[in-house]
Formats: structure tokens, sequence, C-alpha cells
């Protein structure tokens, strides 16, 4: 079994799994994204999107490959590039943080530490770049219709609260934690990244 990791461009936008190719929850404030879905602009605006963090910021996401099938992915920006991240009750993420946007390892891949490889690659390029974490709004009523990942998952693999909420905390990662990481945490980031991610809802947090 080949496992190949790249990273995310234009050139593989494509590859990301129905409706995550689409979506603009993270990448457009409530208002844009809105009118973004309702005039079925939304794609071109995930590529505007990519488009420009690459430019100015540079890699924002991996996927990863399995036997050149397309297996997973996950997607990072500082929060200067998520607009979105300004609406929860418990922004703002910290200045010496990225944001972990989404991330998705795909049914029928899981079980096989592809999580574990995809965070510790995304916390090996961060450290590289000077940044000490990585930090995430939980939802904590579980699977989630607006593109955030589950709080009890994200405790699992090692996220700690940083701000309490009763639906939106904010986590945080110290990110050498996560270069030594065994296999123990494997399956707990095999929950996370499998999480069931349903067509958001561009609505008020």
């Amino acid at each position: 079994m080949g496992r190949r990791l790249v990273p995310l461009t234009l050139d593989n936008l494509a590859d990301l799994p129905m409706p995550c190719r689409e979506c603009v929850f993270w990448e457009l404030d409530s208002v844009r994204g809105g009118e973004a879905v309702a005039q079925g602009t939304a794609a071109q605006e995930k590529e505007a999107w990519l488009s420009g963090v690459l430019l100015e910021w540079g890699s924002c996401g991996r996927v990863v490959y399995v036997d050149d099938v397309p297996a997973g992915f996950v997607l990072y920006a500082p929060p200067a590039y998520v607009p979105r991240s300004t609406a929860f009750p418990t922004s703002p993420v910290g200045p010496d943080a990225v944001q972990l946007m989404t991330a998705r390892i795909h049914p029928g891949y899981q079980g096989q530490g592809l999580g574990r490889v995809l965070v510790q690659t995304v916390a090996k390029d961060l450290l590289r770049r000077d940044f000490k974490a990585m930090e995430a709004f939980g939802d904590t009523r579980g699977a989630s219709a607006t593109c955030l990942l589950p709080a009890e998952h994200l405790l699992a693999v090692g996220f700690k609260t940083v701000r309490a909420h009763p639906t939106r905390p904010r986590l945080r990662l110290e990110l050498r934690s996560t270069v030594s990481w065994k296999e123990d945490v494997e399956h707990a980031l095999d929950r996370l990244l499998g999480a069931v991610q349903k067509e958001p809802t561009l609505r008020p947090l």
C-alpha cells in the first residue's frame, strides 16, 4: 500500500470530498458565505481563498493519498486568513497559534494511522515556521453541521481547553507534543478526523 502526502494546491483541490471542496464556512464571514452559497459561487470563492493564502502565507493544507486515491486532508491557517474565527464567543485564536480549520479521513481509510501522519506533518511544518500551537473551535454537541470538530475528540488527541464555553470551546494543542506521538493516540485521531461533516449552515454562532 503506497502512501503519499502532498501540500494542498489549486491543482488538487478537487480531490477534497464534497461538500468540503466547496465549503466556505471558515474562508468567508457569515454574510459573504451566505451570499456565495445562495449565488452558487462557493467553489470559486474557495479557490480564490486558497490562491490568496498560498501566495501570501504559503502551504495551508495537506492531502493524503493511498495508492493514488485521496484518503483524507487537513486545512489550517493563521486566524487572519479565517474570517469566520472572529464570530465565536471564545475568539480570538492565540497570536502564537495557527487555527486547525477542518480535517477528514475518509471512510474506508480509518484505522491505518493516516490521521496521526497528517497531524504530525502539519505540526512539523508549523514548528519550522515558528508557531508554537494549533488551536481549534470545538463543538460539544458531537457531529456538527458547521465544519467544527467534536470537542471530545479534540481532547482525546491532546488538545486542552483554553477558553471554555457550553457549545463552542476553544482548544489548544502544543505542537512539540505531536512530533513524538505514539500509536496510542491513533484511534482517537481516527475518531477526530473521521467525524461526519455535513453541509454547513451559514448562520450566526
